[in-house]
């Protein structure tokens, strides 16, 4: 019954966007939020909430860009450091570095991404209790330095040691799963652009991650929103930093490979 539902409304969709209804954007001319075949979720969004994105001092996530900038500058730990002790001025030293995670790491064996990093930082370097995943402190921090890189193309690594997990990103994303027998690409590539009830499917990129999402009303990360995903189509949810999720990201990540960074991206 639920595959009947969400066909209807796929089909519904299709014929909204042929009218020109189903989606705000149109197929060309968005510039920076577009890199040959692959658009940013802004060309999706409505035009009250790239407004909202666009201008610093209405978009809501910059509240965790300033959380993250206080956070920089605090001393914690036994060891008595602030990120700005090693890193500096995160305009400077951080300016680049969020477009390449996740990344393998030789330390772990396989990837990292930003969060697991900066948790490194605080255990090893520190010597301070790592922050919770999805914790306002750890929002704020990668907000913070993901927001550095704005305006810079996504750019992982995929080749390498990296190339089996990339590979396993990409199983996972074209795997169906759940009680709706649905995978990623289901939405995300099949019908990018039409209606599922009152959104527009976009192609899933994450170049705005961590992203201020209007349903939560604060910004979330990346493996929330895979968490959410899953959970709509009837599946189990892996764990926050779940090798599962990592790969994932890496090959999501991939897919919008020359996207702008545009942290706190606005969506729905």
């Amino acid at each position: 019954m639920r595959k009947l539902i969400f066909s209807v409304l796929i089909g519904f969709g299709a014929v909204l966007l042929a009218s020109g209804l189903g989606s705000n954007a149109s197929a060309d001319g968005w510039g920076k939020y577009q890199v040959d075949d692959r658009r940013s979720g802004y060309t999706y969004a409505k035009k009250e909430t790239r407004a909202m994105q666009d201008d610093d001092f209405v978009n809501p996530g910059q509240i965790w860009v300033d959380q993250g900038e206080t956070l920089w500058e605090e001393k914690d730990g036994q060891a008595g450091k602030a990120c700005a002790d090693c890193h500096s001025d995160a305009s400077e030293s951080m300016k680049g570095v969020a477009t390449r995670y996740p990344k393998y790491s030789d330390a772990r064996g396989k990837l990292i991404n930003l969060e697991q990093q900066i948790n490194v930082c605080r255990t090893e370097r520190m010597k301070a209790e790592p922050y919770k995943y999805e914790s306002s402190q750890m929002l704020s921090m990668t907000t913070f330095i993901k927001n550095q890189s704005a305006g810079m193309p996504m750019n992982v690594k995929i080749d390498g040691k990296a190339a089996p997990f990339f590979e396993k990103g990409k199983e996972f994303y074209n795997q169906r799963r759940g009680q709706l027998d649905m995978s990623c690409a289901n939405c995300h590539v099949n019908n990018a652009g039409n209606k599922v009830r009152a959104n527009t499917l976009s192609e899933g990129q994450t170049n705005g991650f961590p992203t201020y999402r209007l349903k939560w009303q604060k910004v979330g990360s990346t493996h929330r929103r895979f968490r959410g995903c899953n959970k709509q189509v009837r599946a189990k949810p892996y764990g926050y930093g779940s090798d599962e999720y990592l790969n994932l990201e890496l090959y999501v990540a991939w897919r919008g490979r020359g996207l702008p960074v545009e942290t706190p991206a606005v969506r729905n």
